[in-house]
């Protein structure tokens, strides 16, 4: 079985980072990724909020950054890792193809955005549909705009908006808002905001990119539109966690619980980016988590090597 110095499990910009500390550390790095590298990131098309760069895509970012790492000599395999496990000697990670063993792991495994399952969501996708307002709000300033959902998230998404565009509508599935009394309060008394109860999305209207959404009235059942440039929707997270809940401790939603040294409870574990306990997920801070991460797990290698 091939050996590494460190395993990281996850190639959105958090894993991606990581691996580019522990390899400039001279590290041994294999980057383990299930689906596409890159991440959530690579499916926004402008990003203005990432430093040195006044506007970029997702994608651009992440390809310039899987290339770095190829350059430092990162084995990179498209390999869903399914069990991770401690031993003596480090740790076994079981993938669906091999079997690798390694001094220390780093979990950047992300989340998913829960979709709402409505025919043609995945299609628009960056043309009118998305799942976080603070990576895309701005491109929408001065339009009206639509958020689909009911809890804290929602509703700060919501107050962002209004900040900059002409209408949001917050459409919710139930008779009130879940949301923390103090933020629902602030956000009632929106001008440029109305709020919609008791209705389920049917349809995406628009062919190329969106122009307005189809209701329908849980109770009464009649239909109800909106016009739109874009739904924001934001129906809570999936944090990518479930082949590790043996290894490190998960919080009740699902995430890695883990402190700012993005250490877990696994000795030799370490978590960076959206799939750990944290108030800010975005892409700096994703960053972030993963140069943490990699300076700890280099640490952790350097003392098991000593």
């Amino acid at each position: 079985m091939d050996k590494f110095d460190i395993i990281i499990i996850g190639a959105g910009p958090a894993g991606m980072t990581a691996a580019l500390n522990c390899l400039r550390a001279g590290k041994t790095v294999l980057v383990l990724e299930s689906e596409s590298f890159g991440g959530q990131i690579s499916f926004s098309p402008r990003v203005e909020n990432f430093p040195s760069y006044r506007q970029t895509s997702g994608a651009e970012l992440m390809d310039k950054l899987y290339e770095q790492i190829s350059e430092w000599g990162a084995r990179i395999e498209l390999e869903s890792a399914l069990k991770t496990e401690k031993t003596e000697d480090g740790f076994v990670v079981t993938t669906d193809y091999n079997t690798y063993l390694c001094t220390s792991v780093i979990l950047a495994t992300g989340v998913k955005p829960r979709h709402i399952g409505v025919e043609r969501e995945e299609e628009l996708i960056g043309s009118g549909v998305s799942y976080c307002a603070l990576c895309d709000g701005a491109f929408y300033s001065g339009e009206d705009v639509a958020v689909i959902g009911d809890a804290n998230t929602a509703v700060q998404y919501a107050l962002l908006l209004s900040g900059y565009c002409k209408h949001v509508h917050v459409c919710a599935l139930f008779d009130k808002l879940f949301a923390d009394k103090a933020i629902t309060d602030v956000l009632l008394k929106r001008e440029n905001v109305t709020v919609t109860y008791n209705i389920s999305l049917k349809e995406f209207v628009g062919k190329d990119e969106l122009r307005g959404l189809k209701f329908e009235n849980t109770k009464t059942k009649s239909p109800f539109e909106i016009d739109c440039k874009c739904a924001f929707i934001c129906i809570g997270q999936i944090p990518n966690n479930k082949a590790f809940e043996s290894l490190v401790e998960l919080d009740k939603n699902g995430y890695i619980v883990a402190d700012e040294n993005c250490t877990t409870s696994c000795k030799g574990v370490f978590v960076a980016g959206d799939c750990r306990t944290k108030h800010i997920r975005q892409l700096v801070t994703a960053a972030s988590d993963g140069a943490i991460a990699a300076f700890n797990a280099c640490k952790y290698v350097d003392e098991a090597n000593a």
